[in-house]
């Protein structure tokens, strides 16, 4: 092994006990949020179960890291209403001035703690998004998914819903490509910015989409 490929491997292995250190502390910073917000967790939950019913989470299967699949938890802000033939209402029926207050302060999003406690997402990264999305994206586009998906994001708070598909994913790869402490903490300072004033909350029913892909029944969910 020469002097260069020694000092490139030293490197490397520098750079993932960074991220090993990083990602530890973050999911401590998790456990530690979820134990100090339990009593809110708890109002919320009932308020939830009391308004919408049960269960008081969405659960659904997003797709993170590598391109692998888990189960992301929000706080449920829409009912199950049906029409008279069984299908589920447009999602802007369906959610409840309780669950549009929920995500206008971004609430809905707490339970997304647990998932950061479990290693599958973080506390900044793109957003997860749901597996039917998978074969549409490019092979550029595809690079979001080598780090791990966020409670908030650069398209997060740089649009949001106003962005079309392709802005939106090229956030994301810039992201990526541009990855820093300083960006996170940029991105967490302007995320908690908009939830104070309640600036560029996302509407319902108008997550953006590939070109072309019709929504399923009910909207693309919470």
């Amino acid at each position: 092994m020469d002097r260069r490929t020694k000092h490139v491997g030293h490197h490397l292995g520098y750079i993932e006990g960074v991220h090993s250190v990083l990602d530890f502390g973050e999911r401590v910073t998790a456990g530690l949020l979820l134990i100090v917000a339990s009593p809110l967790l708890l109002i919320i939950a009932t308020a939830v179960r009391v308004r919408l019913g049960a269960p008081v989470t969405f659960d659904q299967v997003r797709i993170g890291y590598r391109e692998q699949a888990f189960v992301m938890h929000k706080f449920r802000t829409m009912t199950d209403a049906r029409d008279s033939e069984g299908r589920l209402l447009s999602a802007e029926q369906r959610i409840t001035p309780f669950g549009r207050w929920l995500r206008k302060t971004s609430l809905d999003e707490l339970p997304e703690l647990w998932n950061v406690l479990r290693g599958e997402m973080s506390f900044v990264g793109p957003r997860p998004l749901l597996p039917d999305y998978l074969p549409h994206y490019t092979d550029e586009q595809r690079q979001r998914h080598n780090v791990k998906p966020g409670i908030t994001g650069l398209a997060q708070i740089e649009g949001r819903s106003l962005l079309r598909w392709e802005e939106k994913l090229a956030k994301d790869v810039w992201y990526v490509q541009n990855k820093s402490i300083l960006l996170d903490a940029n991105i967490l300072f302007r995320t908690a910015r908009a939830v104070i004033t309640r600036k560029g909350t996302e509407s319902v029913g108008t997550a953006s989409r590939p070109p072309g892909m019709r929504p399923p029944e009910g909207g693309f969910g919470e």
